[in-house]
């Protein structure tokens, strides 16, 4: 399955047509949500289609899976076209988007954790597009299988975080949500954002070292005193 999403059966034809000359969009987003509350579905997609594949890549950097993850942000957007009367506007489009996305990967991680599955895809999508931001310090003149190495190090170890530390690192330091951002996708104080943040680039490097020196890095509660935030 693609990790493009077809919202609802629907293409935007119509709105794209209605709202676009010469390919400059004339529509604006409140516009467009007018319409998609009073049930326009072309209107609904018009604002999903440039987002999709971010709530796709946040689901599958959660998941780890890129069936599952594809499903997910399938029934994410289902679920934002089912309650866009609720949209209340507090926050972006994309923002609240986010949020569904990844309350609807943390109910597929619950489900998971009750009916235990084979080991997770290691693949990201787009055929191993490496997790830039956090590769930073890998950047410079080194061999592209050593940094092919590194980044599969870098998706062992994101894959190795609780998923609330995952989301938190995914969303702030992958995507580049903003603090306030990243609070309102996850539902948590900004105090808890920041907390949960900095004991997730700590408990990475840990896991990072550890691969190195070929060490079995600390469990997470021995590294954190415990997950809870």
């Amino acid at each position: 399955m693609s990790g493009r999403v077809r919202v609802l059966g629907t293409e935007s034809n119509r709105v794209a047509s209605k709202t676009r000359k010469g390919g400059v969009a004339l529509a604006s987003e409140a516009e467009l949500l007018n319409l998609a509350r009073g049930g326009d579905p072309d209107a609904f997609a018009e604002l999903i289609a440039p987002l999709q594949r971010r709530a796709y890549t946040l689901a599958f950097r959660m998941l780890g899976e890129r069936e599952e993850a594809a499903d997910v942000t399938q029934d994410a957007v289902v679920r934002a076209y089912t309650r866009i009367a609720d949209f209340r506007g507090d926050a972006s489009f994309a923002t609240w988007l986010h949020r569904i996305v990844h309350n609807t990967a943390l109910d597929a991680l619950r489900w998971r954790a009750r009916h235990p599955v084979e080991a997770l895809d290691p693949k990201p999508p787009g055929g191993g597009e490496p997790v830039r931001e956090l590769a930073a310090a890998a950047a410079g003149p080194e061999d592209i299988a050593v940094r092919a190495d590194e980044r599969r190090a870098l998706e062992r170890a994101l894959a190795a975080l609780t998923p609330e530390f995952r989301a938190v690192v995914l969303l702030r330091d992958v995507q580049g949500l903003d603090y306030e951002e990243v609070a309102a996708v996850t539902g948590v104080s900004l105090g808890t954002v920041k907390s949960r943040l900095h004991r997730a680039r700590a408990r990475l490097r840990q896991i990072l070292e550890a691969a190195g020196t070929g060490k079995a890095p600390p469990s997470s509660r021995e590294a954190e005193g415990g997950w809870n935030a």
